[in-house]
């Protein structure tokens, strides 16, 4: 919604925030100003409160700050941890790493309750990271786990047929007394990064109780595969964290957070947090300049509109582990009744269900984008243009790869080879879709229709935004041909991109239909390498093959950028918190 189009609809949602917020502050204390409490206005809502199923950044960014993991990293840092519900850092130094590499000991802290009250045990921590593992929902993020403790991305084939067994699972982590020892199926370089970011530690109890697994072994397999609106913790939360959960509005599209004063660590600087989803910058904008908000998403093409704004300051240059956007192609579409691929046929109204299957088509494609336009239009050279979907500053990371720019020629050149010429001669149509709120990539999907339909009148590219849960259905389903989308580091190395991007078992090569084998053994056999320089030639073989297949487009790595009212204080950021961390924070004049 542009800011001059904002109308009584807005000054009544504004008014309807402002009296929630102020039921939910002492009387004593004006809205906006009140030091307890931290409101944010973000673009997305969250798809679940579970730690096992969502894997967005806007529900992880609710979840970090009410679960823990057994250890994190130190503060901004991306290289160095510090113990929290384990009470040391496994190494070799200390014994708590084998000298193989596969086994790992983590002594679990004691004394500590999850805000209910209940004493957090090793077991609850075993539990834990086996629900995570084996509960394994569509499209959640249980092979961060699954795929170096189990030594496969996902407990199902192709097929849907589970492919473990939970005695297999139990063996691999165990508790020894007051430790929590994991074995993994061969070295993976970078465990300890992921359990300083997936290591959620859930009360056994506390979940049975709402119907969840309760850890035997005769009951979970009832627990696999399931949507995420059937778990009894879509909405409830229970952890060691600094925050609980205290209501989540989701008509009103507002959660809010209050002080755990059972916290076992320091406390929190703020007693509350209201998190509010506003998919409109604009009004995100008037909320900030109203004292209304406190912290705002800001998109970078709108980042001009701060500019001159009092007592609002900027954090821009955030370190980002982040490609996006990116778009991705469905190599089969699911075509049952779907509008966004026209008559379903190569006829110039529409494209048949495995259009982009062929890799003319998406080289054609890759060639079409203006990356540098983009780069200087969209984010204001705020950013690294992208060679590959590796983000600059990791291990593994090389200039030295095959990479697309901007060649309308060359693009027409595929265009007019790909399937025999029909396309050139007969055109197509199909829908491209994105995210609503998130502008950059609607920006990215506007100078993509651009440029393609201006090789041939005969191209037709229609736009359409969806909300954030739509457009994440749609995608799981196939159901759109061409979409925008981005990823953001799990843990700070390149297997979390590669895999995620490229490998057949990774998150979007399973929703596009994309495989190859021999990208397959290159990434696994980057994951087991100890070695920087050969994980690095491996990753450059990976990125050149994938130049070639041409599965998705990349664009740019941005930058973070938040925007804030001058009292808020003590904000640290760290590239793989996916939100922010209200732990620090405190409010002052």
């Amino acid at each position: 919604m542009a800011i001059s189009s904002i109308s009584a609809r807005f000054l009544k949602n504004k008014c309807l925030l402002a009296l929630v917020v102020l039921a939910f502050l002492p009387p004593c204390c004006a809205a906006v100003k009140n030091p307890d409490t931290v409101i944010y206005a973000h673009q997305g809502e969250p798809a679940s409160l579970d730690p096992v199923y969502p894997y967005d950044g806007v529900s992880q960014g609710v979840i970090f700050n009410v679960y823990e993991t057994l250890i994190r990293f130190k503060g901004s840092s991306l290289e160095g941890y510090e113990p929290l519900l384990a009470e040391k850092i496994p190494s070799f130094e200390n014994g708590l790493v084998s000298k193989d590499g596969l086994v790992y000991k983590f002594p679990i802290r004691k004394g500590v309750k999850f805000s209910n009250g209940a004493v957090m045990t090793p077991e609850d921590v075993r539990y834990s990271l086996l629900r995570f593992m084996l509960t394994d929902p569509p499209g959640g993020p249980a092979s961060l786990l699954s795929e170096p403790i189990l030594g496969v991305p996902s407990t199902r084939d192709d097929t849907g047929k589970l492919i473990v067994n939970f005695e297999e699972a139990a063996k691999a982590v165990t508790v020894d007394k007051n430790m929590v020892v994991i074995k993994l199926k061969k070295p993976f370089a970078p465990f300890l990064s992921i359990m300083a970011r997936w290591s959620y530690v859930m009360n056994r109890a506390w979940c049975a109780e709402r119907g969840e697994w309760d850890g035997g072994p005769e009951t979970w397999k009832k627990f696999n595969n399931r949507a995420r609106e059937q778990s009894g913790l879509f909405s409830e939360m229970n952890g060691t964290g600094p925050f609980k959960l205290f209501r989540w509005d989701r008509k009103a599209r507002r959660l809010f957070l209050a002080r755990n004063e059972g916290y076992w660590g320091k406390p929190v600087g703020v007693a509350k947090v209201i998190m509010t989803t506003v998919p409109e910058f604009g009004t995100r904008r008037l909320m900030l300049e109203a004292g209304d908000a406190d912290i705002i998403d800001v998109p970078r093409p709108f980042v001009d509109q701060l500019s001159g704004m009092k007592n609002v300051s900027v954090k821009d240059n955030l370190k980002r582990l982040l490609t996006d956007p990116a778009f991705f192609f469905i190599f089969k579409v699911n075509g049952a009744g779907n509008p966004d691929i026209g008559s379903g046929k190569l006829d110039g109204a529409g494209i048949p269900p495995d259009f982009f299957s062929s890799a003319d088509i998406r080289r054609a494609f890759a060639w079409s984008f203006d990356y540098d336009g983009f780069y200087k239009e969209g984010l204001k050279s705020k950013a690294s243009l992208a060679l590959g979907c590796i983000p600059p500053g990791l291990p593994g990371y090389s200039a030295d790869i095959k990479h697309y720019t901007f060649d309308l020629k060359k693009a027409e050149q595929y265009f007019r080879k790909a399937y025999g010429g029909e396309v050139w001669n007969k055109g197509f149509k199909f829908t491209l879709t994105y995210n609503i709120g998130g502008e950059v990539r609607q920006l990215a999907a506007e100078i993509m229709k651009r440029n393609v339909e201006k090789i041939n009148p005969k191209f037709k590219i229609e736009l359409r935004g969806l909300e954030w849960a739509a457009y994440l259905d749609r995608a799981q389903k196939r159901m759109m041909p061409m979409f925008t989308r981005g990823w953001t580091g799990d843990y700070p190395d390149a297997h979390n991109f590669v895999f995620p991007f490229l490998h057949s078992a990774g998150r979007y090569p399973v929703i596009q239909g994309y495989s190859n084998p021999e990208v397959d053994k290159l990434i696994d056999a980057a994951a087991g390498e100890l070695s920087a320089k050969k994980r690095r030639e491996l990753y450059v073989r990976v990125l050149n093959i994938a130049h070639e297949d041409a599965p998705q487009v990349y664009t740019v790595h941005p930058v973070g950028l938040y925007a804030m009212r001058s009292w808020v204080k003590d904000f640290t950021d760290n590239a793989v918190f996916m939100g922010v961390w209200y732990y620090p924070l405190k409010k002052a004049e």
